[in-house]
């Protein structure tokens, strides 16, 4: 259904809490036969994801590809939703300026690229209120707090 994939040289012990959450969302939204990628990889490789699809010159935290944007894509008898690029760089450094763990983190910022994938956005205050209101709800419900 889903994996997560260090691409980075480093070890990042949070992937097991990661994997367990991501079951637990999983299993939340009601998400069968689809299957979608959590990719962790460093800042450079991240810039340099951001600069060549979206044109963007910098890190970010998180990116996702949904496949079922593209028509093309889809198939009849499973979803395949596409892929989340996390830079674990960016998670540890946001951990610490917002005064959280990084397993809270690394687990926001799969929330959010999950969702993404799902469809939603927030491009507008009243997307980004039930993408932002369903990210509460699914971090608090496996009790991952600020």
């Amino acid at each position: 259904m889903f994996e997560v994939i260090n691409d980075t040289d480093k070890e990042v012990v949070e992937i097991d809490i990661l994997n367990k959450y991501v079951k637990y969302i999983v299993k939340k939204l009601h998400l069968k036969k689809c299957e979608f990628n959590i990719i962790i990889v460093d800042n450079d490789k991240i810039h340099e994801i951001n600069k060549k699809y979206r044109n963007i010159d910098r890190e970010t935290d998180v990116i996702s590809f949904a496949l079922e944007d593209n028509m093309d894509v889809l198939y009849k008898k499973f979803r395949l939703l596409g892929d989340i690029y996390i830079s674990i760089d960016k998670c540890y450094q946001q951990a610490k300026e917002y005064g959280h763990s990084c397993e809270r983190e690394i687990c926001f910022l799969a929330t959010h690229g999950i969702l993404h994938l799902l469809g939603y956005d927030h491009m507008n205050e009243e997307e980004e209120k039930e993408m932002f209101l369903l990210q509460d709800k699914l971090l608090e419900g496996y009790k991952i707090m600020r």
